[in-house]
């Protein structure tokens, strides 16, 4: 039967065609999706690249936030289609199919609405000295800008709201923002459910990234098995639940975001264009952008990648004398004449009971205090830089992401913690990627041999001067 609803296709090399609504039949409706798609918010994310810093090095992957955003809205449907018949039956107090279904989308098109340039290099380094993340400036962005247009929809592609019901930008919101350990929360079961789809194992955000990233990257076309990993998910009354005769889908999916972020988003000239852009990044704030952006919203919007490119690339030229020396120390990372070179790297996995916290690799200062002691004669003053990488196999293990996901054992019938299964127990807790960078080459053996008395009898992957 030909879908009643108004919408309008986009193509993605991902997912095939993306259907939205581009006008809405519902006379209650004051807004659609498409409204929300062309909002400027939305349209800033076209110059916010996906991949930070890594399309620097990777020329393929040019993708930006904003088809991501596309692709999430999109796996939020095909989550709900899969899952809404099992969250009914946990939460029978549940909203209606078209709800729940425009609330995840939603959820899922605005998850990155607060994004900066340069991504979560810009949370760290910018920020954070205001106690925010792009999560929560974007749950302000949702509920103070985008809030008339969000609850004005009542349609999507495959449902619509029945006549009692209207979205709210605040629960919107609050499915975007990632749960913290002392949260506590008057959310109804059934949001808390959903609010699993947006944080935990593999969610919409990141099925969509992995996919994409791996594709326009060139590393992969086909990372991972999307719909056997759909198929055999639940609600169980415990949580988002896959079913066991999934588990093989599920390992595919975590060894292939692992293997992205060793590859890709920690590649060693990636990390060494973080390197380099720290060093310059927080002078230059302070011309750039006028101060938190929470409180400047208007000029947030309109602060972007290319923006912020385009006006460091005129400072060299300046006639002020400060902008000019900035743009000076700009212009290497511009031309991709870094500064640092990796000297080398060493890498350890951490196993759940692992003191991790204590190790070595805990610290990068106390990494490079450490090597400086025993580095002697010429190397003593050269410059080095410690980087420490750092990726999170099994997000639930410990902290507030717990109880996001759980397994349904088919022998026994029973559901129970994912760590339970024999496959998902061998992974590793954590990977740290510990690298030495530094400017010169020529003493590259001496902080080499410093970085392994250092390190001492640690079960170590080798993986020298990759």
């Amino acid at each position: 039967m030909q879908n009643s609803i108004p919408q309008t296709l986009s193509y993605d090399p991902i997912h095939g065609y993306i259907p939205f609504v581009s006008e809405s039949n519902d006379p209650q409706a004051t807004a659609c999706e498409r409204d929300l798609i062309d909002h400027p918010w939305l349209q800033r994310l076209r110059q916010i690249h996906q991949l930070q810093l890594a399309w620097w090095v990777f020329p393929s992957a040019e993708h930006t936030r904003f088809q991501h955003v596309l692709g999430a809205m999109h796996l939020g449907s095909r989550m709900v289609d899969q899952l809404y018949p099992s969250l009914k039956d946990v939460c029978p107090d549940v909203p209606s199919r078209g709800h729940v279904e425009s609330l995840v989308r939603l959820a899922g098109l605005l998850h990155d609405v607060g994004h900066g340039p340069f991504g979560h290099f810009f949370d760290d380094h910018f920020l954070k000295q205001f106690s925010l993340t792009h999560e929560l400036l974007g749950a302000q962005i949702i509920t103070s800008e985008l809030a008339p247009l969000i609850e004005g929809i009542r349609e999507n592609p495959n449902s619509s709201l029945e006549q009692n019901e209207q979205l709210q930008a605040d629960q919107v919101a609050w499915l975007i923002v990632r749960p913290s350990g002392d949260e506590a929360t008057d959310q109804p079961r059934w949001l808390q459910l959903l609010r699993s789809l947006l944080s935990g194992i593999y969610t919409i955000d990141n099925m969509d990234f992995v996919l994409r990233d791996a594709y326009m990257s060139g590393y992969s076309s086909r990372s991972y098995d999307l719909e056997r990993l759909l198929r055999y998910s639940f609600f169980s009354e415990q949580g988002l639940t896959i079913h066991d005769r999934g588990m093989d889908a599920l390992m595919r999916f975590v060894s292939a975001k692992a293997e992205l972020f060793q590859t890709i988003y920690f590649h060693r000239t990636v990390r060494a264009l973080d390197l380099s852009l720290a060093d310059v990044f927080a002078d230059s704030m302070a011309l750039l952008f006028p101060g938190n952006p929470a409180d400047h919203l208007d000029a947030y919007q309109a602060f972007t990648e290319s923006t912020l490119l385009v006006d460091v690339s005129r400072w060299a030229t300046s006639d002020d004398p400060v902008r000019r020396e900035l743009g000076l120390r700009w212009r290497p990372i511009l031309d991709r004449k870094l500064p640092w070179h990796m000297v080398c790297q060493r890498s350890l996995l951490y196993q759940e009971g692992d003191p991790e916290s204590v190790s070595i690799f805990s610290s990068e200062e106390l990494v490079e205090h450490q090597l400086r002691e025993r580095l002697t004669g010429a190397a003593a003053d050269v410059p080095i830089r410690v980087d420490i990488a750092r990726h999170i196999f099994r997000p639930h293990t410990q902290g507030p992401a717990a109880d996001q996901n759980f397994l349904f054992d088919s022998a026994s019938g029973s559901v129970r913690p994912l760590q339970s299964h024999r496959l998902y127990d061998r992974l590793p807790v954590s990977h740290r990627i510990c690298r030495v960078y530094s400017t010169s080459r020529e003493l590259d053996l001496p902080i080499t041999t410093a970085l392994d008395s250092l390190l001492g009898g640690d079960s170590l992957d080798d993986l020298t001067n990759m």
